[in-house]
């Protein structure tokens, strides 16, 4: 009776199938997911620091459900911008509510900042963050990446100092401007 693991078993020839493949099998799919881990910054490092930042001025919708779906609402704000025809600035998410206290879920703002004079789009809310003393966790990686690495980062940071990570915190994210390239992710929170 044949085994179900039949690519393993030993050959007449004395070798496994898996021992004459595995650099076809490092070629054809572990090098490219390592490739594209890569490229998305994964294995970017995260560097925190105490500094200032702010003034910004954005406009956002507010959000309350999953944190996982939270694209869909930022989606939602760019294609208000769009319809306005003002120019979007960096993407931010000022989170509310901590998601690790109601299972996943969060109040957010979520938008984009604004220039000094552009006017906010129909159907969306203006807000403002001032210059303020910050705990900020940079990383360049892609957004699916980011904010897990700079929370962990931060966590880790304020864990060694007597803190713990408090809400809100505020997420931006610049494109690096090419579709090529991967853009900054910044998280704050106040000090």
């Amino acid at each position: 009776m044949e085994s179900g693991l039949w690519y393993l078993r030993e050959e007449k020839w004395g070798k496994s199938v898996f021992k004459k493949q595995w650099p076809a099998f490092l070629l054809a799919f572990v090098l490219p997911l390592l490739a594209v881990f890569w490229w998305w910054g994964g294995f970017s490092s995260v560097s925190v620091s105490e500094t200032e930042a702010g003034p910004y001025r954005y406009a956002y919708i507010d959000y309350e459900g999953p944190i996982s779906n939270m694209r869909k609402s930022q989606r939602t704000a760019l294609d208000k911008f769009t319809v306005a025809k003002v120019a979007a600035g960096d993407t931010i998410s000022v989170i509310l509510t901590d998601p690790r206290a109601a299972n996943g879920k969060v109040r957010a703002q979520l938008g984009y900042t604004l220039a000094v004079n552009a006017p906010v789009p129909a159907g969306m809310k203006e807000g403002r963050i001032e210059r303020r003393a910050i705990y900020a966790a940079h990383v360049q990686a892609a957004t699916l990446l980011a904010p897990s690495k700079t929370y962990l980062a931060l966590s880790e940071t304020l864990e060694s100092k007597g803190k713990t990570l408090v809400m809100p915190t505020v997420e931006l994210y610049r494109p690096a401007g090419q579709a090529s390239r991967i853009g900054t992710f910044t998280l704050e929170m106040d000090r």
